[in-house]
């Protein structure tokens, strides 16, 4: 009997690049082949991606980026701005293999939602939360892409009109994301903000203060997004889901009471992939092809 060729999941962020094969129709089941330093320029990607590739033949090609994909074009990719405007398809896949491309985020949901957390759901919410803010947004059974693939970027929400922005980073990300964890715990004389969690847990004062002024602008802006959607759930993905234990209580908190009745039995809760979310997407999206925001039937 003939063994169908797997896929190949690229998971392309900005401090690294992490490969694995997968069945085709199993995308779960990885077969880790690396990890590696982000690389510095596209012609070390295309060295990688090359080398992995060069005495395995593929059925098809997912990578997720850390930034806006429109359809295999990465337009732009702020922490790796050697693929702003590379179509993807045109330099990593030999000829004859499709390749599915797609923001970090939205593949991560896409884990979620076929295999996942949010498997048999119709709409559901996810934020990738780490040293920024990802988020992608799962509607009527399909990842929400917009015009340029650019929709539900929910890091660049902002609660304060006053705010100036920023050209690399928005409001909620600088109130919520991971570095503004490590500043609350160095203006409490903490590490960073792994240390503050873990003062959290503790049931220290200002870590918990810390941690309720991170929880109330994360659900202030959640509550926004919650009644223009209304999801089903809620998921949290990227390295602060293992911290929402003590963050969930004043997400939660915020979101309902920024609510209507309605909706403020909405569901936070961790996706179930964590770091491997990327890479399952990205074998999902593999299998799916070029248009794998829609739901397979």
């Amino acid at each position: 009997m003939t063994v169908a060729s797997p896929v190949l999941a690229l998971d392309l962020g900005g401090t690294s690049l992490r490969a694995a094969f997968a069945p085709l129709g199993d995308p779960a089941a990885l077969e880790m082949v690396g990890r590696w330093p982000a690389p510095a320029s596209m012609a070390e990607l295309e060295g990688r991606v090359a080398s992995i590739l060069a005495d395995r033949p593929v059925a098809g090609i997912g990578i997720t980026a850390p930034g806006l994909v429109e359809g295999t074009v990465t337009r732009w990719v702020p922490n790796l701005p050697f693929l702003d405007g590379i179509d993807l398809q045109e330099r990593l896949a030999p000829a004859g293999v499709p390749l599915a491309a797609g923001n970090d985020a939205q593949m991560a949901l896409l884990a979620e939602s076929a295999v996942g957390a949010a498997a048999g759901l119709d709409d559901a919410i996810l934020l990738a939360i780490g040293t920024g803010i990802g988020s992608a947004v799962l509607t009527g059974g399909r990842i929400a892409r917009g015009a340029h693939g650019g929709a539900c970027s929910f890091g660049w929400a902002s609660a304060d009109i006053g705010d100036p922005g920023e050209d690399r980073s928005g409001w909620l990300e600088r109130k919520a994301a991971g570095r503004a964890l490590d500043a609350h715990a160095t203006a409490i004389g903490l590490a960073d903000g792994a240390a503050l969690i873990d003062a959290a847990r503790r049931g220290e004062g200002a870590a918990l203060a810390a941690i309720g002024a991170v929880g109330d602008a994360l659900g202030t802006v959640l509550a926004g997004a919650v009644a223009l959607l209304d999801p089903q759930l809620v998921l949290v993905a990227g390295g602060v889901s293992e911290s929402l234990d003590v963050l969930a209580p004043p997400v939660l908190a915020a979101m309902r009471r920024q609510l209507p009745p309605h909706l403020r039995g909405i569901t936070l809760r961790a996706g179930v992939f964590g770091p491997r979310a990327g890479l399952v997407g990205g074998a999902v999206a593999a299998g799916r092809g070029r248009e794998w925001w829609r739901r397979k039937e």
